[in-house]
């Protein structure tokens, strides 16, 4: 017996089986654009994580905090708004330990909204401190800001053409609800996002480490230029005494020759003591004579002017001889050559 078998039409989803699949494909849909969000965020990323851990100790001067504040102080009054500063950062380097002890300005252009140093300028300044700084290097660069952006990550790749490690200093001026200092160190690290290699910042740990003239300075500063009131520093109260000391000497020669002239006119009577404790002071400072005292000035001269001559020709002696040796280095196997082909021929 032959039964026809009839295909079955296909079975409508009902209401309730069609709010799964719509909340599926919502999930999917969120889920997709929360991907395609994930790199937008990436690409924003500045700060290395929290588990990567700094390679270098710092030690920082406060002479450094000094120029950059008073860079940014200048440029908000020339320009009458605040702008942001860059520099460079000069100081020694001992294997891991770094210690930040100058400072010089460094000048920019704005190129299509991005900072571009200017390499022709810092060429000049870098031989300027050489002159005068010939034991620091140049070791990083600062800016001011809150927090690091993509515009610090694009002047730090330009920073690493002079230096391949440099440190990023950033300073942020208007930061007052902290006790801390307004400063952050950072350095820089290549890691991988979305499978990418990216520069990405690490916070550096920080020292102040202070010499006495900058103790001094600093103590002037936080008591005088920061000060309303008539408070005085301990420099200021040492060169007020010591124009104190010099204004009574001036006093005390103006009445001792005026007494002299005196006595020379006639006007007051010669007191042969007196005279004679005139005569013992003046002759406490005979180099100040007119006859003695030009010979010693010129010998000291001399003496300052040939050490400086003679430091200068010991640079150019060093200089020649590292030329010497570079020439002889490249030259070597020339050289070797063409003696063999003279002992030969």
């Amino acid at each position: 017996m032959d039964v026809e078998m009839s295909e079955a039409p296909p079975a409508v989803p009902t209401e309730g089986a069609a709010a799964p699949v719509a909340d599926a494909v919502a999930a999917a849909s969120t889920n997709g654009n929360a991907t395609a969000a994930t790199p937008a965020i990436d690409e924003e990323k500045v700060m290395a994580d929290s588990g990567v851990s700094a390679t270098v100790s710092v030690s920082l001067h406060p002479l450094v905090i000094m120029n950059i504040s008073e860079h940014w102080t200048r440029t908000k009054a020339q320009e009458g708004r605040p702008v942001p500063v860059y520099g460079a950062l000069i100081g020694k380097q001992n294997g891991r330990d770094i210690e930040l002890m100058n400072s010089f300005e460094l000048d920019y252009n704005m190129i299509e909204g991005c900072v571009v140093i200017d390499r022709d300028y810092y060429n000049t300044k870098e031989e300027q401190f050489k002159q005068v700084f010939s034991d620091m290097d140049f070791l990083g660069w600062y800016s001011t800001g809150d927090q690091p952006s993509q515009v610090d990550i694009a002047v730090h790749r330009q920073i690493t053409e002079i230096n391949e490690s440099p440190l990023f200093l950033q300073m942020s001026p208007g930061q007052q609800n902290s006790t801390d200092l307004p400063v952050s160190l950072y350095e820089s690290v290549i890691d991988m996002i979305n499978c990418n290699a990216r520069m990405l910042f690490v916070k550096l740990p920080y020292t102040l480490a202070t010499e006495e003239a900058e103790r001094i300075g600093l103590d002037h500063v936080a008591r005088i230029a920061g000060s309303n009131d008539q408070t005085t520093s301990r420099a200021g109260d040492h060169l007020l005494a010591q124009h104190s000391a010099i204004k009574m000497l001036a006093s005390r020669v103006r009445l001792v020759l005026e007494y002299v002239k005196a006595v020379d006119r006639g006007d007051l009577e010669h007191n042969h003591e007196i005279m004679r404790q005139i005569r013992a002071l003046s002759h406490r400072l005979p180099v100040l004579e007119s006859g003695r005292f030009k010979p010693e000035f010129y010998t000291q001269c001399n003496d300052v002017a040939l050490m400086a001559l003679l430091g200068t020709v010991m640079k150019s002696a060093n200089n020649l001889n590292q030329f010497v040796n570079k020439f002889n280095t490249v030259y070597q196997r020339q050289g070797m050559g063409r003696r063999m082909r003279g002992i030969f021929f």
